[in-house]
């Protein structure tokens, strides 16, 4: 567990399919696999959700998916919605946008002043951690001093995930496991960027628990940083 004084204790949540897979292809918004999920699981991304002060997502994530990342299929608070975009650069339709949940977007100082405005203007906070792209550990320590967010969720892509881990900010992974193979190079999985030369660069995980909910296999671990 972090010191809650400089980030949030940190759960990445995804579906993946028996390949690793995030969506199925280049592009396509993993909401077209999340369909196939159990109803079950759908509650329990929502209990989840609904047990943090955050949930974080990508950019690029918003664009394709366009998510509201709010607690709907049960009773519960929706938790802070958290996007690093270093060029302020989302969609001015997207759904995080809304005023049915608090939304942080964090940006880098090189961040147009007119798009910062225009994310102000639709009632966000938009905060600068970083100078030329969103320095990460940076946001969790704002995230604990400024939101009181001591437990905060990652429903990210694989590049934001790469990078969370990459920082050693992710302590717990709990993932859906969807029957299906989909393939393709190109295709995205869980994590993205991830060039290593030696078994010792893993990063390695320790199961702590398996069950199913519904029909789907779900798994959680933790994070066992070197």
């Amino acid at each position: 567990m972090p010191d809650d004084r400089t980030r949030p204790h940190v759960l990445m949540m995804s579906e993946i399919t028996a390949d690793g897979k995030l969506t199925l292809k280049r592009g396509a918004s993993s909401k077209r696999l999340m369909k196939f999920m159990a109803p079950e699981t759908e509650v329990l991304l929502h209990e989840t959700r609904a047990t943090c002060d955050a949930i974080m997502v990508g950019s690029n994530t918003i664009r394709i998916d366009n998510s509201f990342l709010t607690v709907r299929y049960i009773e519960g608070k929706s938790p802070i919605r958290v996007i690093p975009s270093s060029d302020a650069s989302l969609p001015p339709d997207a759904n995080v946008l809304k005023p049915d949940a608090p939304t942080v977007i964090a940006v880098s100082a090189r961040a147009p002043a007119d798009r910062v405005a225009a994310l102000r203007a639709k009632g966000v906070d938009v905060i600068v951690a970083g100078d030329e792209h969103v320095d990460l550990p940076l946001l969790m320590q704002r995230l604990v001093e400024d939101y009181g967010v001591r437990r905060m969720m990652i429903e990210g892509g694989p590049t934001l995930n790469w990078h969370m881990l990459h920082h050693r900010l992710v302590d717990e992974i709990r993932l859906i496991h969807l029957p299906f193979i989909v393939g393709g190079e190109d295709t995205p999985s869980l994590v993205g960027g991830m060039r290593i030369d030696s078994e010792e660069e893993m990063i390695r995980l320790s199961l702590k628990a398996h069950y199913l909910c519904g029909t789907n296999l779900v798994t959680e671990y933790d994070v066992v940083y070197p």
